[in-house]
């Protein structure tokens, strides 16, 4: 068996923001994939991730007895591929922000999901909707919680706007400009992160009344801001609007801000040579990073790993 491939995601705008009502645009990434497998089940890589896949499964028997009219599975196809070693082939590195744990929810749904909803079927705003609920309720076992977005991504293979908390589409971007000199691109951290404690100190920052109205007042104005601009192409305003957001972030984020890349931050803030922000729910990963001029956020970022995901 060799199942089809899905990609990695990068969480443009929203993130922390989603859950709060901003706006979020997520695009795939298909420089890192991963699909089910069984073959060559007795690497130490295979033999780990088949271990992880055996608790993923008991949690799915569970869920679909709690809520069977939201979706079921052919648990005896899975499980018998289990206990055969089926595991999780993946290039897209764990802890980093992009959706490791997404491109595996889309990939099980995709192989063992009863009555699914396809890729090539009409995708009514209803039915995505539904994806949605699904896979946060499947991706909530290796987060705690999730918004879905990740594996809705991931299996659809389509850039995804969210306007709401109930209202997503697939969306279309600008074609990119691989002769241009804006770009984005993912800034290596070195650290491997995990998702949960950092949505417990977003959450636990909430109950703050000057942080919830920093919420409202700036971070959601300049998400959204920023995805306006990117969907329509306005590379000034884009530009402008991500420093505003990059200083938002650098003032009101900083335990979810690597340590060691606080001053990385602030100089590119002040240099205007680029704009970082998180990538995902932050503590480590990848950075998120904004330029108008890819060789000079390259200068200025020596010594560091940048790898472009989108120019303009």
């Amino acid at each position: 068996m060799k199942g089809p491939l899905f990609y990695s995601k990068i969480l443009l705008f929203g993130e922390h923001g989603i859950n709060k009502g901003s706006k979020g645009l997520a695009i795939p990434y298909n420089f890192y994939n991963g699909g089910l497998r069984l073959t060559d089940t007795d690497t130490e890589l295979a033999k780990k991730s088949n271990e992880k896949l055996r608790g993923f499964v008991a949690y799915l028997e569970e869920m679909q007895q709690e809520e069977p009219g939201l979706v079921t599975f052919d648990i005896e196809s899975l499980n018998r591929n289990v206990e055969a070693g089926l595991y999780f082939d993946s290039s897209i590195p764990q802890g980093y922000g992009i959706g490791s744990s997404g491109a595996l929810v889309a990939a099980i749904y995709d192989q063992y999901a009863n009555d699914k909803i396809t890729v090539l079927e009409n995708l009514t705003r209803e039915k995505l909707m539904q994806l949605k609920k699904i896979f946060s309720k499947m991706e909530s076992y290796f987060h705690g919680t999730s918004s879905g977005l990740d594996p809705l991504n991931s299996y659809l293979s389509l850039p995804i706007l969210i306007n709401s908390h109930d209202n997503v589409e697939a969306t279309g971007i600008p074609m990119q400009n691989l002769e241009g000199k804006g770009a984005v691109f993912l800034l290596d951290s070195g650290i491997v992160k995990e998702t949960a404690p950092m949505v417990q100190i977003f959450m636990e920052s909430l109950k703050d009344k000057g942080f919830r109205n920093m919420i409202k007042t700036q971070f959601l104005k300049y998400t959204d801001a920023c995805i306006e601009n990117f969907l329509h192409g306005d590379v000034k305003s884009l530009i402008n609007n991500t420093k505003e957001l990059s200083k938002v972030v650098f003032n009101n984020f900083k335990p979810m801000i690597p340590e060691g890349f606080h001053e990385l931050w602030q100089k590119g803030i002040e240099s205007n040579d680029y704009y970082l922000k998180l990538c995902g729910s932050g503590g480590g990963g990848y950075i998120l990073g904004f330029t108008e001029n890819i060789d000079k956020a390259k200068e200025s970022l020596k010594g560091h790993k940048l790898e472009v995901v989108y120019q303009f």
